[in-house]
């Protein structure tokens, strides 16, 4: 498959407004409170709150005057509001983990055998400033596209979504600060000074876009769609969700001077991990004891898809329209209980428990210590519900 041009993505998946992409892992008190758990243990580990990594490029001249601008969007229903107000306020979801899965992974590692003293000497907590760099550069790349992501479809406008002018402007501001953000972490990448870690980041952003026009492409919201399969599903949910993550991991171990077999086992917790961590996201909606609550989903989350398949296309069909009320929208408990019918749970969990034990073996290859036992941790948490 071809690479998406980064213009492409801007101008031809923009996101409803309605259907918008929730920032947390876990949306169930129990699980938060348990991976908040985890994840404050794992940033004591590495020194610092990892929460506001990317803080001195949110907190630079230039986008101190995009969130002046962005103010102007109190009262409307913009992504870019809520993805803004996410990222200053709601610290309890952890929103940046992934730069905090690099510094323990280079915690985890230590330095190489090939790395020279006078690099050893500059590492702060068993940590090289070029890694912590990269976990920065890690984070503002996939805050840019967070706030990419945010564009919304002009086409689905309604009055309650707030002035057409509003939104129209908002989309202008998620494009222009995605942009600000990524030019930021691409200038800090070519400071590494590194051209396998350049191009390891720099093949990510490619599958992070390429990732993301395929998702909006397969996300067939209005249910007449045949949507895919889980095995595109997995390949799609990695680029989209797992490439960033996998290539920083591995690109850790490469500013460490690590051989290939060091950054090969990172690579495998990185991308692992982050599809257990899809996954758990995918399934809260299916997995909530509440009854009767009102909840949405996207059809093209992996409970869905796997029920989907085990069904068969023809028994699909008649549940979408089953499912749906005389004003032709879904009626979604109405087709969460059909999907809940099925194994197609229960295999979702069981592909999240297999990811999240694959990332677990991944990292028994490296030294006992306490920053291994938080990665542990981390890769154990995603298999709760």
């Amino acid at each position: 498959m071809f690479p998406v041009p980064w213009s492409s993505l801007t101008r031809w998946v923009p996101v409803s407004v309605r259907g918008l992409r929730g920032l947390s892992l876990f949306s169930s008190s129990e699980s938060s409170s348990n991976w908040s758990k985890v994840v404050s243990d794992a940033e004591k580990i590495v020194g610092y709150p990892t929460s506001f990594m990317s803080l001195r490029c949110l907190l630079s001249d230039e986008l101190s005057n995009v969130a002046m601008h962005v103010r102007k969007l109190v009262g409307t229903q913009h992504p870019l509001l809520n993805t803004a107000r996410g990222f200053v306020y709601d610290s309890k979801n952890n929103l940046q983990m992934r730069g905090l899965i690099v510094l323990l992974l280079s915690k985890t590692a230590g330095p190489s055998h090939a790395a020279s003293e006078l690099l050893t000497k500059d590492m702060v907590s068993g940590i090289y400033p070029s890694q912590r760099n990269l976990a920065e550069i890690t984070e503002l790349i996939h805050t840019a596209f967070l706030v990419h992501r945010g564009i919304v479809n002009l086409k689905e406008w309604t009055v309650s979504d707030g002035p057409l002018k509003d939104m129209e402007f908002g989309n202008k501001m998620a494009v222009l600060s995605g942009d600000f953000l990524l030019a930021n972490a691409c200038t800090g990448l070519a400071e590494l000074n590194d051209t396998k870690v350049v191009e390891l980041i720099s093949s990510a952003i490619s599958d992070l876009v390429q990732g993301i026009y395929y998702e909006n492409y397969y996300n067939v919201e209005d249910g007449l769609g045949d949507g895919m399969d889980v095995t595109p599903w997995e390949d799609q949910a990695f680029l989209s969700h797992g490439a960033l993550l996998a290539k920083s991991c591995q690109a850790a171990m490469q500013l460490a001077k690590h051989d290939r077999e060091a950054q090969r086992l990172a690579y495998l917790y990185g991308k692992h991990l982050s599809l257990g961590h899809k996954l758990n996201s995918d399934l809260q909606p299916f997995v909530k004891s509440r009854l009767g609550e009102m909840t949405s989903f996207s059809l093209s989350a992996a409970p869905v898809v796997f029920h989907r398949q085990i069904v068969g296309k023809e028994k699909w069909h008649q549940q979408l329209e089953e499912a749906k009320t005389l004003r032709n929208q879904l009626d979604y408990s109405k087709l969460l209980a059909a999907v809940k019918s099925e194994k197609g749970v229960s295999s979702a969990v069981d592909l999240c428990r297999y990811h999240s034990n694959r990332a677990l073996e991944a990292i028994q290859a490296f030294p006992s210590s306490e920053a291994r036992s938080a990665l542990e941790n981390i890769a154990s948490a995603v298999n709760k519900f």
